[in-house]
């Protein structure tokens, strides 16, 4: 079994420029959106269903399969998520077992608390969120700092009660991480290399 580093992270705190930067430092696999890919053909769900399962609450009517759409209520819904969860337990584990690795999000944690990883969660300030996703945004579109507010609130919120949901722990409290950093303001490729430190010695 190699090195496990998990990340969690508020949206907009840079975790996941964290993360993949850290695993390029330290010479470890760097999962993160291929979680969702290969969860999406163990389970023949899309790929933005999947994500939206894992990180925002589902819509009541939403294109469940590739190239199908289907309304679901009650039992269908539940069977969905169970299925997905259990895909990615599944996966994430698989991807563990092969080499150092820094998986993002997705519970890992949790999932791969057998296996001790070290496990970081990535926050900041709101207005620091604010600037890192406005500067993400593409040119010619327009969004107010009230409508990103907005969006992320809403994506921490999907995700604490997904992480609470499967792992009945409360996402960013401090006692679940083994580091939690603070990158309100800074630049993250300038504070990864100490990070990095942790684990080339």
């Amino acid at each position: 079994m190699g090195r496990i580093i998990t990340v969690g992270r508020q949206f907009g705190s840079g975790g996941r420029e964290l993360g993949r930067r850290l695993a390029e430092l330290i010479g470890a696999e760097y999962y993160d959106k291929e979680i969702i890919t290969e969860i999406a053909k163990h389970t023949s769900l899309s790929e933005e269903y999947v994500k939206n399962l894992i990180e925002c609450k589902p819509h009541n009517l939403y294109p469940i399969t590739i190239g199908k759409s289907i309304a679901y209520v009650g039992d269908y819904q539940l069977m969905q998520q169970q299925s997905v969860y259990s895909a990615q337990n599944a996966i994430i584990k698989d991807l563990a077992s092969k080499s150092d690795c820094v998986i993002v999000g997705r519970c890992a944690d949790y999932i791969l608390r057998d296996q001790n990883p070290f496990r970081i969660f990535v926050y900041a300030e709101m207005d620091s969120r604010i600037k890192r996703c406005m500067s993400r945004i593409e040119s010619g579109e327009k969004f107010s700092e009230k409508e990103i507010k907005r969006h992320i609130k809403e994506i921490d919120k999907g995700r604490a009660k997904y992480y609470e949901y499967y792992t009945g722990k409360e996402w960013g409290d401090m006692e679940n991480y083994d580091l939690c950093i603070n990158t309100t303001n800074s630049v993250i490729k300038d504070i990864v290399p100490a990070i990095a430190r942790i684990f080339n010695k």
